[in-house]
C-alpha cells in the first residue's frame, strides 16, 4: 500500500496506537505496517546510556540531559517523560519533516504522552486509536497463554492495564479487538479515510481557487 492517488497530495499522519497490555497493539501495529510499509516509526530521544548493539539515531536519539531539557525548553519535542532517572521524548523536526512530506508515522506512548502530542503544534494532524480487549477474563488469558511472566509480574500488568484502559475516551477511535482480522481491517479503513481528512490536504484551497476560475471563465 502506498501514499493514496489523486491530483492533491496530502500531509502525512502521527498515528498513536495504544492498549493495555495483551489488548494486541504490537500485533496490529506490525499488520498496519505490512499494509503500507512506509508507515515509519518515530524515533524517540532519552537521555540515558546506549545498551550495546544499539545505533544514535536508528534506535534512539542520545541526548545529553542538558541537550534534551534545552529542546523541552525551545518546544522542540511533542512529548517527554521522566522515567526511571532518564527522560524521555518524541522529537518534533524529523516527525514534522515526514508529514510535510506526506508519510505518516507511528508514535509507541502512553495515554499522557498521547495527550501531549495531540496538544502540540502538531496535534490537528494527530489520529489515535485505542485497543480494548473483549473480557477482563480474556486480557487475563492472553497475559498468561505468553509464558512470559510470572504470576506476580501478571497481576502488575492487569493491574497497569486497567490504569490504562480508563483512559480509553482520551482517543479518537476505540476498537473492541474481539477478533484480531476484523480490528485490522477497521484499523485499515480509519487509516484510509484519515488521509482524506481536510487537513490532511494541503492543495485543496488552491484546487478550489482554480475550480473557481474555471467556474468564472465559463459564466
Amino acid at each position: 500500500m502506498t501514499d493514496l492517488p489523486g491530483p492533491v497530495p496530502r500531509r502525512g499522519l502521527l498515528i498513536i496506537l495504544s492498549s493495555p497490555s495483551g489488548a494486541g497493539k504490537t500485533t496490529l501495529t506490525r499488520r498496519l505496517r505490512d499494509w503500507d510499509p512506509s508507515i515509519s516509526f518515530s524515533v524517540s530521544a532519552t537521555t540515558r546510556p546506549p545498551r550495546m548493539g544499539e545505533v544514535d539515531g536508528t534506535d534512539y536519539h542520545f541526548l545529553s540531559e542538558a541537550d534534551f531539557k534545552s529542546r523541552v525548553t525551545n518546544s522542540e519535542m511533542l512529548e517527554h517523560a521522566h522515567v526511571f532517572g532518564n527522560f524521555y521524548g518524541s522529537p518534533k523536526g524529523p516527525v514534522q519533516a515526514s508529514i510535510e512530506a506526506g508519510r505518516d508515522v507511528l508514535f509507541d506512548v502512553d495515554w499522557q504522552g498521547a495527550q501531549q502530542i495531540k496538544n502540540s503544534s502538531l496535534g490537528q494532524h494527530v489520529l489515535s486509536v485505542f485497543f480494548l480487549p473483549p473480557s477482563i477474563t480474556e486480557l487475563h488469558r492472553r497475559l498468561v497463554s505468553r509464558g512470559q511472566d510470572d504470576e506476580t509480574t501478571i497481576a502488575k500488568r492487569m493491574q497497569k492495564s486497567w490504569d490504562e484502559i480508563s483512559h480509553w475516551d482520551a482517543y479518537d477511535y476505540v476498537l473492541i479487538n474481539d477478533d484480531l482480522d476484523e480490528t485490522e481491517r477497521r484499523l485499515i479503513s480509519i487509516v484510509t479515510a484519515e488521509r482524506l481528512r481536510r487537513t490532511q490536504q494541503p492543495g485543496l484551497t488552491d484546487h478550489v481557487r482554480k475550480l473557481q476560475s474555471e467556474f468564472e471563465e465559463t459564466r
